[in-house]
């Protein structure tokens, strides 16, 4: 018998491939003999980088802008002529020095982590565009890869989102990305701007006050106009502050389902092959998993090949029917061990492999 455990991370507490090893210890506790195979998966946002390097892509670090323009070490991950750039690993919100800046956040470092990989002669790019921090309309990651940004007097526009409305003109002469293919491997479906928007949606996770929300999404308009209005509506727009506005818009990029996109360069059909069943999980089972998060595609991905899957979880808010109807055939959460969030949070890696056990007898037991 042989089983895949292919989770994403337990944000704030496991990192994926931390997740992974303690489920497989716990697997192997009960049944010393089964084979297990780990495979972390990331579905775009923070810990991208990571799955990729599990699966064998080497890392590279290379210098970046933060969102407020400290300096900070960015990684992202290649293989090949592919590289895997995670927004998150240099605009994210975990890489604020301090207070969230709304008005003043950038994409920047983004565009640095890019215009290095494309410096290493990567023609592929994945851009995973989760857990950022700014609402700039990806205007920093574009300056960052050439673009000239000017207001009615010549000058080059400050950084973050406020200062996008007085933008005069957009110069993109510099800017060339012709010979590279890039992907936007994201979850998000909102446009633009809006109510549905980056300001309004996401804004206040990122410090934005009513007004701010307001004043950022009034820029954005402004920002489309010059860099592409046509682009403003279509679905992840809004991703990342509207980093997925720019990527389509001036970039080219193509905008895929990002576990889905994950998955396959990840090799995940191909560590399926003889499985009898899969483990997947994150931090928390909740609605948001339905909409396409990490489990749900792992579990799609598994169905698709006739093969059962659980999930763990520190927690699962999800009814026994919304699990089935993910494809997920029972999950299991830290929770039914350590009622207390805290411990739960603090002794994840120990309690999972203790929940493991539980999965094991369950599902492995004759």
């Amino acid at each position: 018998m042989r089983v895949l455990v292919a989770p994403d991370k337990f944000k704030g507490s496991l990192t994926a491939a931390e997740v992974a090893s303690a489920v497989a210890s716990g697997l192997a506790d009960v049944h010393p003999a089964l084979e297990v195979q780990a495979l972390p998966v990331a579905d775009g946002g923070d810990g991208t980088v990571d799955a990729a390097v599990a699966a064998g892509f080497r890392r590279v670090r290379v210098p970046a802008r933060g969102p407020t323009g400290v300096p900070v070490t960015a990684s992202y991950a290649v293989r090949g002529d592919t590289a895997v750039v995670e927004l998150a690993e240099a605009s994210g919100l975990h890489r604020l020095p301090g207070a969230p800046a709304p008005l003043t956040a950038t994409s920047a470092g983004t565009g640095d982590v890019l215009a290095a990989a494309m410096r290493a002669g990567c023609r592929r790019i994945v851009l995973g565009v989760g857990g950022s921090a700014c609402t700039d309309g990806g205007a920093g990651m574009l300056a960052a890869l050439g673009a000239w940004l000017l207001d009615s007097a010549g000058r080059d526009l400050p950084p973050g989102g406020e200062a996008l409305s007085r933008l005069a003109s957009l110069d993109l002469s510099r800017l060339d990305v012709s010979d590279v293919d890039i992907e936007l491997a994201s979850d998000v479906d909102n446009p633009l701007y809006g109510l549905r928007g980056a300001a309004f949606v996401y804004g206040p996770q990122k410090g934005a006050s009513p007004d701010d929300v307001e004043t950022l999404d009034a820029a954005l308009r402004h920002w489309a106009s010059h860099a592409g209005p046509a682009f403003a509506d279509r679905p992840g727009a809004g991703a990342a502050g509207g980093v997925g506005f720019a990527a389509m818009a001036v970039l080219g990029a193509r905008m895929r389902p990002g576990i889905e996109l994950l998955l396959e360069l990840l090799g995940f059909d191909a560590a399926l092959s003889g499985a009898s069943l899969v483990v997947t999980g994150e931090g928390s089972l909740d609605t948001q998993t339905l909409s396409g998060k990490a489990p749900a595609g792992v579990a799609r991905a598994a169905a698709a090949k006739g093969i059962p899957c659980v999930a763990v979880s520190g927690r699962c808010q999800l009814t026994s029917v919304e699990l089935a109807e993910a494809g997920i055939s029972a999950a299991y959460a830290l929770t039914d061990l350590e009622p207390d969030p805290a411990r739960c949070m603090a002794e994840a890696a120990p309690l999972l492999r203790r929940l493991a056990h539980r999965v094991a007898v369950d599902r492995l037991s004759p």
